[in-house]
C-alpha cells in the first residue's frame, strides 16, 4: 500500500501545468474570438464544461495499467469502428451532413464526432500489435518486418476508409500520421521502410499532379470531392479566390500579419474571420498578441512534445513506449497542419489546434490521449514503490 506521499509522487506535475497554460490560452482566444458579436452562444463556458469533462476523462482512465489498458484496446477499436460504419447508414435526423461531410452524431443535448475518439482507440490497437508482434517474433527477419507493415497497415485501413467515406481528409492524414509514428518506432528494417517512403512520396506527387491537371479523374474513381480542389487551388493562390474558397486563408493572413510583433493587444481585433473559435483561433492569437504570443502557443506545444518524448525514452514498459509514440505524431500533426494551415504553409483541412480551439468531440480526444500519458506516469512509478515487485 502506498502513502499520501508516494501517491503525490505518481502524478505528472509538469505535464499538468502545461495542460493549465494550454487551457488559459484556450478560453482567452475564444474569448476573443466571440466578442465580435456573430455568435450567440457563451463558447468559453462551454469550452471550460469540457475541459472539466476531459479532467474526469483523465481520473477514470490513469487508473488503468499498460496491462489493462492493452486488454481493452481491440474492444475500444471495435467500439470505434461501429460508430464511424454505422455513420454510413444512419438517417439525417441523427447524423446529418455538415459542411458536405457525414462524420457527427447528433443527438438532444449531445453532439459527437467519433473519429476524434477512434485516433486514441487506433494508437492503443496498434501499440498493442506491435508488442504481441515483437512477443511472437524474437528474432527480426525482413518477412517477420513486412508481416508487421502488413498488419499496422490494415488496423490503420479500416478507419481510414471509414473516414475517408464521410468524406474528412483532415482526419484520414491524422491517422496516417498516427500510422507513420508507430512505425517509425516500431523497429521495422530501413530495407524496407526507404523503398516504401520512397513509393509514397512518388504516389504523392502523382496525385498533386492529378489534382492541378486531372481532377476529374480523381473525383470520379476516388470519390474526392470538388470542394476538397478547391482547398488546393485556393492554398496555392488564395487571393484568385479570395471571395469563395480563398476567403477564411486572405483573412488569416491578414489578421496574423497585422498583429506584427507585439500584436493589437486583448480584445482588439479588426479584421473579420468567420468560425475563427475553432479551426482558425491561431490567427486570433496572432492578430492580438503577435509574434510574441504566437511564438509562445508554438512553445507550449514543443514542450509539451518535448515532455512526452521524456517519457517515452525514460519507460521501462515497451507499450507505453509505443502509446507515447502514437500520441506524439497525434498532437504533432495536428498542431503542425493546424498552424501550416493559418498562415499559409499547408492547405485548409480543417483540423482543429488541440487543446485550444473550441470543440468538445476534438477537446475530450485530446484529453484521452493525454490521460494515456498520466496512466503512465502515475501507473510506472506505482510500480517503484511497491513492494510486491
Amino acid at each position: 500500500m502506498t502513502s499520501p506521499k508516494q501517491n503525490s509522487s505518481r502524478i505528472d506535475y509538469g505535464l499538468i501545468l502545461i495542460l493549465l497554460m494550454l487551457f488559459i490560452t484556450s478560453c482567452v482566444a475564444i474569448y476573443s474570438a466571440q466578442t465580435t458579436g456573430q455568435y450567440n452562444s457563451n463558447f468559453v463556458m462551454k469550452q471550460i464544461l469540457y475541459y472539466m469533462v476531459g479532467i474526469g476523462i483523465i481520473l477514470v482512465v490513469v487508473r488503468f495499467d499498460s496491462d489493462q489498458l492493452m486488454g481493452m484496446s481491440w474492444y475500444l477499436y471495435g467500439l470505434g469502428i461501429f460508430l464511424l460504419a454505422f455513420l454510413i447508414v444512419a438517417p439525417s435526423s441523427i447524423a446529418p451532413v455538415i459542411n458536405g461531410a457525414k462524420s457527427w452524431y447528433q443527438l438532444p443535448g449531445l453532439s459527437l464526432q467519433p473519429s476524434e475518439f477512434i485516433k486514441v482507440f487506433l494508437i492503443l490497437t496498434l501499440s498493442r500489435v506491435l508488442i504481441v508482434h515483437h512477443q511472437k517474433n524474437p528474432v527480426k527477419t525482413i518477412q517477420s518486418d513486412f508481416w508487421l507493415l502488413i498488419k499496422l497497415g490494415l488496423v490503420t485501413a479500416f478507419p481510414l476508409l471509414l473516414v475517408m467515406q464521410q468524406p474528412d481528409l483532415g482526419t484520414s492524414l491524422v491517422f496516417l500520421s498516427i500510422l507513420l509514428g508507430m512505425i517509425f518506432v516500431s523497429g521495422i528494417t530501413w530495407k524496407i521502410l526507404l523503398p516504401l517512403f520512397g513509393s509514397a512520396g512518388a504516389i504523392t506527387a502523382g496525385i498533386f499532379y492529378m489534382v492541378l491537371w486531372h481532377p476529374l479523374i480523381l473525383e470520379k474513381y476516388l470519390g474526392v470531392k470538388q470542394y476538397q480542389f478547391g482547398r488546393i487551388y485556393s492554398w496555392l493562390d488564395p487571393y484568385t479566390y479570395e471571395s469563395s474558397t480563398g476567403f477564411h486563408l486572405t483573412r488569416s493572413l491578414l489578421a496574423i500579419g497585422s498583429g506584427q510583433t507585439m500584436g493589437k493587444g486583448f480584445g482588439y481585433r479588426e479584421v473579420y474571420l468567420p468560425e475563427s473559435h475553432t479551426d482558425f483561433i491561431f490567427s486570433i492569437i496572432g492578430e492580438e498578441y503577435g509574434f510574441i504570443g504566437a511564438s509562445i502557443v508554438v512553445s507550449l506545444f514543443f514542450l509539451l512534445i518535448y515532455h512526452i518524448t521524456k517519457l517515452a525514452l525514460s519507460t521501462k514498459i515497451p507499450y507505453y513506449t509505443y502509446m507515447c509514440a502514437g500520441v506524439i505524431a497525434m498532437i504533432t500533426f495536428h498542431a503542425f497542419q493546424n498552424i501550416g494551415m493559418t498562415i499559409g504553409l499547408l492547405p485548409i483541412t480543417g483540423i482543429p489546434l488541440p487543446f485550444i480551439s473550441y470543440g468538445g468531440s476534438s477537446l475530450m480526444g485530446n484529453m484521452f490521449a493525454i490521460s494515456l500519458i498520466f496512466s503512465m506516469t502515475f501507473n510506472e512509478r506505482h510500480y517503484m514503490f511497491s513492494n510486491d515487485r
